[in-house]
């Protein structure tokens, strides 16, 4: 199984996507939450000064030394990468593949044939990359999610590849 996956077509700049690395993506979303919470996309701006005022906060009410806590909480988080279910969203690649202005259409192609939505659905489509920890590999390398969580239970699989036209 080829874990590369291109975005073409229609597009400036041919993108490959490795679903390998997106572990590390401060953009992974944690879909054994996501579905069960909203698909509230959070503020990156929003969530990095609320993570910065805490530590912050920590540190003036603790003392520039780190908690036992902090070890537990850092512990967690790596079981977390670990064992979690994740995807990441397809917009941001996308967008930094420049689409054609004339470009109407994302075809995903796979296996057992194309899946199209008009490039205006881009937001609300996710890439799940990992399940309980492990890439998937047997029908990957990525599955196709909707935000609204209505093909949650039927994702698209074995995705080959982005056309856009």
């Amino acid at each position: 199984m080829e874990s590369i996956v291109p975005i073409k077509g229609k597009v400036k700049f041919v993108i490959t996507l490795d679903s390998g690395v997106w572990i590390f993506d401060d953009r992974k979303i944690d879909l054994n939450t996501f579905f069960e919470e909203g698909s509230i996309m959070k503020d990156e701006l929003e969530e990095y000064t609320k993570a910065v005022s805490k530590h912050w906060s920590r540190e003036i009410q603790e003392g520039a030394t780190y908690p036992p806590t902090l070890k537990t909480e850092k512990k967690y988080e790596k079981e977390k990468v670990l064992t979690g279910t994740f995807a990441i969203p397809f917009a941001p690649f996308l967008k930094n593949a420049e689409p054609h202005e004339d470009a109407s259409t994302i075809i995903i192609e796979t296996e057992s044939g194309e899946f199209n939505f008009p490039v205006e659905k881009a937001e609300e489509l996710l890439m799940a990359f990992s399940k309980d920890g492990k890439p998937l590999k047997e029908d990957g390398p990525v599955h196709i999610l909707l935000k609204d969580g209505s093909n949650k239970e039927n994702p698209i699989k074995n995705v080959k590849a982005f056309r856009l036209e």
